[in-house]
């Protein structure tokens, strides 16, 4: 079977004949403006289907034509070689102005929109955005890793149920969370479980540990450390921003979230807080004290930071750098 262009072989004459029918001109007249479906062409032409298709079995047996398979919808387009070949490109002259005397030619625009008509009506159904962590955020969240540098090995100290290793699992190549509390670490391994993370390591500890810090410098320090809502509850906060601050390797950084100073003394009895939030000045003096530097502290609306018994309240994020 001779599968050469008929355009490039010897047998060019048969182009003529090929090209001398008014729909095979319109066709190739359309599939150069526009990748378009058997189904698309034939509404543009107010032909039927199974005509449209032998025409076109007869563009693409001369390789003028290409096609692309998508689920059952077959696309055709103008092969791009042979735009410039003059018996082509007179076809296509003819053709355009046939499809433009019979109006198909502007409709393309509005063939092509509606293909995604499905998906607005999808979309454009009302209702309230959902407030939980949408069930894709590791898809997003591993699309964003390669843009941080350094992404070995993060810490997520006091772990709780892990709400937050779904933010870290997918950006860091290795995560060693640990927490206090066995039954927080059982939630956190189910949840991690069920999202197929196997790159996070669970440990029971306490902050200031020595086997906590022989364990995370034997790695040569974290790149990360991060404190979600822990340092509210320790006794000394700063002596706890400088546990946190010996976990990281050089260059790294230390991440503490927490609360706005605020006066909401609910929080001593539903969370055991010992601290009712921080003023910024006093986080970026922890840090500094802890040998940390560029310490930025920026605060975090409460529209923000959920529905939880702590919801109501301005959060805010202190960052800073271990000197490299």
């Amino acid at each position: 079977m001779d599968v050469t262009p008929l355009a490039t072989t010897e047998r060019r004459w048969e182009l003529y004949r090929l090209l001398g029918e008014p729909v095979r001109l319109r066709l190739l007249a359309l599939a150069a403006e526009e990748e378009l479906a058997i189904g698309e062409l034939a509404e543009l032409l107010a032909e039927s289907q199974p005509n449209v298709s032998r025409h076109l079995k007869a563009l693409r047996g001369a390789q003028l034509l290409a096609e692309r398979k998508e689920g059952t919808r077959v696309f055709v387009h103008l092969d791009e070689r042979f735009t410039a070949d003059p018996v082509v490109a007179d076809a296509l002259a003819a053709g355009r102005v046939l499809c433009e005397a019979d109006g198909s030619l502007p409709r393309v625009a509005d063939v092509v929109a509606a293909r995604e008509a499905p998906a607005r009506a999808f979309f454009d159904v009302p209702g309230e955005a959902p407030e939980a962590w949408p069930s894709e955020l590791g898809a997003y969240l591993s699309a964003l890793a390669p843009l941080i540098p350094r992404r070995g090995l993060a810490v997520d100290v006091g772990t709780g149920d892990g709400a937050f290793l779904e933010v870290l699992a997918p950006i860091f190549e290795h995560v060693l969370a640990f927490d206090r509390s066995e039954a927080q670490l059982a939630r956190a391994g189910a949840r991690l479980a069920r999202r197929g993370y196997v790159n996070v390591e669970l440990a029971l500890a306490e902050l200031g540990d020595a086997h906590l810090r022989e364990r995370v410098m034997s790695r040569g320090g974290a790149d990360a450390v991060f404190a979600s809502r822990v340092l509210h509850h320790a006794s000394r906060p700063g002596a706890a921003l400088s546990e946190l601050a010996h976990l990281v390797a050089p260059g790294g950084a230390v991440v503490v979230v927490d609360y706005v100073a605020h006066e909401d003394e609910r929080l001593r009895e539903q969370q055991a807080d010992a601290w009712l939030g921080f003023a910024p000045k006093e986080l970026t003096g922890y840090a500094r004290r802890a040998g940390l530097e560029g310490a930025v502290v920026s605060r975090v609306p409460s529209a923000r930071c959920g529905d939880g018994p702590d919801g109501h309240l301005d959060w805010q994020v202190l960052a800073a750098r271990r000197a490299a």
